[in-house]
């Protein structure tokens, strides 16, 4: 979600709570309330459902979830078919169970984080959340080139249409005003930590990578046309190398001379290649980046002789590793610290969700969903 959404979303709510519903989230009275809704299995049309505060879990709605799996979107049931497929129920069950439980706790803390987020957001936030979801489904046909069907079908592919991406976005952005507002770390960010956050960071996300960019002359003994019967190819063209060499020497345009006599697939453009990178050179290039090393700006490096070739490389630019200087990207270090300052919060919140919350009667609504998968995967 754009910074700025956020931003104009935690105004409108925090204008819009009543005193009486502000909490702060340090307050281990506020967390428990917050972590302690009664969690129960129940029936409904004839099937196991998990109740969770007042929202109710079903089979099928756990089932159809969209997970990543294999690089692509499937349904839980789709993600687990293999597994079914490869053993017995009671052997599904066991190899299943973890990653099912793993998956069901963290739908329940998303829904305990909601709810806590709505009762503290108060009765004044449906309008702030219709607007922010509004521009978020905006945004996602803009994302499609403002093709609006185009923007459905991915939705399609996730497993939901457009009004449910939309009250999923609307849980979302309460969720995270509320990590935002109760659990954001607001210190002012120093110096220091930029600092830190910039050498920690900038091997990864902050190299400007060593390019070269030359000239060359590919000559290919086996192309070349027999002119003294006395000396093979090879012979030959080691020969022309040596006489190029010295007309580049004297004066002589290395380009023109690469146009006449280079085999190389730059010969057209006087030799010269794009800029890339010492590593991305396939053989038998590859030799031209050790070469390059040896040599400066404007120097002539040959005869190099490799397998099936002769290279004659005239060095036109060389880059050296340096990094993105830290005034270009100190605003980026600063959205990474609060993403990180949140992130921790959030993960401290999920954790101590996690330890206190007891699913309860879970293992009968889990039996239930994965007793259904498996037959689902016959």
């Amino acid at each position: 979600m754009h910074k700025s959404i956020l931003s104009v979303l935690i105004l409108l709510l925090i204008s819009g709570c009543e005193d009486g519903n502000k909490s702060d989230l340090t307050d281990a009275e506020s967390r428990r309330r917050a972590i302690t809704q009664k969690i129960t299995v129940s029936e409904a049309a004839g099937e196991s459902v998990l109740v969770v505060g007042d929202e109710i879990i079903t089979s099928g709605q756990i089932i159809a979830t969209p997970v990543e799996h294999s690089e692509m979107v499937v349904s839980l049931a789709e993600h687990f078919k293999p597994i079914a497929q490869s053993g017995t129920l009671e052997q599904f069950k066991k190899w299943a169970r973890p990653e099912f439980e793993e998956f069901l706790m963290s739908k329940v803390t998303e829904i305990l984080l909601y709810q806590e987020a709505k009762r503290q957001a108060g009765k004044n936030v449906d309008e702030a959340l219709e607007k922010a979801a509004e521009t978020e489904v905006r945004k996602l046909i803009l994302d499609y080139g403002g093709d609006q069907a185009k923007a459905e079908e991915k939705l399609k592919q996730m497993g939901m249409d457009s009004k449910g991406f939309k009250e999923n976005r609307k849980r979302f952005i309460l969720t995270q005003w509320y990590i935002a507002s109760k659990l954001s770390d607001n210190r002012p960010i120093t110096y220091t930590e930029l600092m830190k956050c910039y050498e920690q960071a900038k091997e990864r996300s902050f190299v400007i990578p060593v390019k070269l960019q030359f000239r060359l002359i590919d000559i290919q003994p086996a192309r070349l046309e027999i002119t003294d019967p006395n000396q093979n190819r090879l012979e030959q063209a080691k020969k022309l190398a040596y006489e190029l060499i010295k007309q580049i020497q004297t004066g002589e345009d290395f380009g023109e001379l690469a146009k006449k006599y280079s085999h190389g697939h730059r010969r057209d453009f006087g030799g010269l290649w794009q800029p890339v990178q010492p590593e991305s050179l396939a053989k038998p290039y590859d030799i031209l980046a050790a070469e390059a090393e040896k040599i400066e700006t404007g120097q002539i490096a040959g005869p190099i002789e490799v397998e099936g070739h002769i290279f004659i490389m005239k060095l036109e630019d060389k880059c050296s590793k340096s990094y993105e200087p830290f005034e270009k990207v100190q605003e980026q270090l600063e959205q990474k610290i609060i993403f990180n300052r949140r992130k921790d919060a959030f993960d401290k919140l999920n954790a101590e969700i996690t330890q206190q919350v007891a699913l309860g009667e879970k293992d009968e609504f889990i039996d239930f969903c994965l007793e259904k998968i498996y037959q689902m995967s016959d």
